[in-house]
């Protein structure tokens, strides 16, 4: 639709920023916690760019204080950050410990205290090393109780302050990463535990947002997934039917979990097929259907598209760029089934992420069409490379450009009739982009952080910033 007029921005819309642990914290040994998957992985010779470690990150844990006032001068009415499970838990599960408990309760008070909602993310990919080596983790079903123990710990502690809670962390991602293209931990290329591992994800999820109303029967509860909307290459029916087949396989399949219970009967039926379907117990799917979230969360990046891929010949793995060297990444699919392509009409960040923001219109509307959920945009924002100017300047007018883009395709959906009630841009700051290091930049603060040498860690306003404060004022008016 074109509309004549444009509705505007709910009151009360939250307008924020989002981290994740593991990327901003730093303190990786501190105050009692244990070791997790990351803080093993980036350890590995070749993983990360440079050999970054999240050991200091931007040095949050140690500076939250610097970093809320310089949200309260943003004027973000929303922050979505994550907990680090070992922090409260360092083995996984047993005694907690009280200093992690006390971390994210300074937190959470400072930014009340600053009038900022807080949006807990309960996982954002960093595992209790201790789980993955005692039982493997997400492979186990023995994840679920444990998951739920430490949910619930929160929940206890913090769920008379923070009303707004994130179970899950783009499932589809760590998995993705973890268990079928090794470059995330564990390290794994099995597409048979792949699927089992989801399965185990989503028991866990839907287990944790059961007992949530427990424990905050006033608060809304979801997983943010990352929805990465299919577009067929050409009118071609062979084109939309590859698209087809990796909507289901890559987007359904996720989201038919979390809002119905169930798997799509397509992928589900080439799983079986093809011997990679998960093993299902008795009264998984009834657990499923009562893990039924309050909104869908979304962390919307790119759109991908895709076309027809030959069962013989066909392409299979690609290549990831984690180098920032715009063209380095390769196209990738399932024989048979659909292999990505390059849109002819859009175009690519350095990372070879396309720029899209018609495509989070599309994915706003599908999500809401399929669904009839509402949504928390929980992430979305341009990874570029940032440069310090004389007098401390720092012009990210493409970052302006982008998020504009974006805003602007989120006024259309909600004119379209979706109901979307926060923003949250990734990132705040500069922090450690997991395999890219430090720079691929995202934040509306520089962090002088880098992969060599000393840095002091100094926080810079960049135009961003100051920008998308008046954006907020605005309400989304001026943008």
């Amino acid at each position: 639709m074109i509309h004549e007029q444009l509705k505007e921005f709910p009151e009360n819309f939250l307008w924020g920023a989002a981290s994740a642990a593991y990327q901003v914290e730093g303190a990786w040994d501190e105050d009692g916690k244990g070791v997790s998957n990351w803080d093993m992985f980036v350890r590995i010779p070749g993983k990360t760019f440079k050999g970054t470690t999240g050991n200091v990150a931007v040095d949050h844990y140690h500076r939250y204080k610097e970093d809320v006032q310089l949200m309260a001068e943003l004027g973000m009415k929303s922050y979505r950050f994550s907990v680090a499970w070992t922090r409260i838990f360092p083995s996984g599960r047993g005694e907690i410990n009280e200093k992690g408990l006390e971390f994210y309760d300074h937190l959470i008070n400072e930014l009340v205290r600053h009038n900022i909602e807080p949006i807990l993310t309960l996982y954002h990919w960093d595992l209790p090393q201790a789980l993955q080596d005692e039982y493997g983790g997400w492979e186990s079903r023995k994840i679920v109780k444990d998951f739920t123990d430490y949910s619930i710990a929160l929940f206890k502690r913090f769920g008379d302050r923070v009303k707004y809670w994130v179970s899950l962390n783009e499932q589809n991602i760590f998995t993705m990463l973890g268990y079928r293209m090794a470059a995330h931990p564990p390290g794994v290329t099995d597409d048979k535990l792949f699927y089992q591992v989801n399965h185990h994800a989503n028991l866990a999820n839907a287990n944790v947002i059961k007992e949530f109303r427990k424990y905050v029967p006033d608060g809304k509860i979801g997983p943010s997934f990352a929805y990465s909307p299919a577009y067929p290459l050409t009118s071609n029916p062979r084109d939309i039917i590859a698209s087809e087949n990796a909507e289901e396989l890559n987007s359904h399949w996720w989201m038919d979990v979390y809002a119905w219970g169930r798997y799509p009967k397509s992928a589900w039926n080439y799983l079986e097929e093809n011997g990679l379907a998960p093993t299902v117990e008795e009264g998984d799917f009834d657990l499923l259907r009562e893990g039924k979230p309050d909104f869908m969360g979304l962390n919307y990046y790119q759109t991908t598209t895709f076309e027809e891929n030959p069962l013989d010949g066909g392409v299979s793995t690609g290549q990831m760029n984690t180098s920032g060297k715009k063209g380095t990444s390769k196209d990738t699919g399932i024989p048979g089934v659909y292999k990505t392509a390059a849109n002819p009409n859009l175009e690519r960040t350095d990372w070879d992420w396309n720029i899209d923001p018609d495509g989070l219109r599309i994915a706003l509307r599908r999500i809401t069409n399929r669904y009839n959920l509402p949504i928390l945009i929980s992430e979305n924002g341009l990874g570029a490379f940032d440069k310090v100017e004389d007098g401390d300047v720092i012009n990210d007018e493409y970052r302006i450009d982008f998020i504009r883009a974006h805003i602007l395709a989120i006024k259309q959906a909600i004119s379209d009739g979706t109901e979307v009630f926060g923003y949250c841009v990734w990132s705040f700051s500069d922090l450690l982009s997991w395999l890219n290091g430090f720079q691929k930049r995202y934040g509306f603060v520089y962090v002088n952080q880098h992969e060599e040498g000393e840095h002091d860690l100094r926080r810079i306003k960049k135009k961003s910033f100051y920008w998308y404060k008046t954006v907020i004022e605005s309400n989304g008016k001026k943008i």
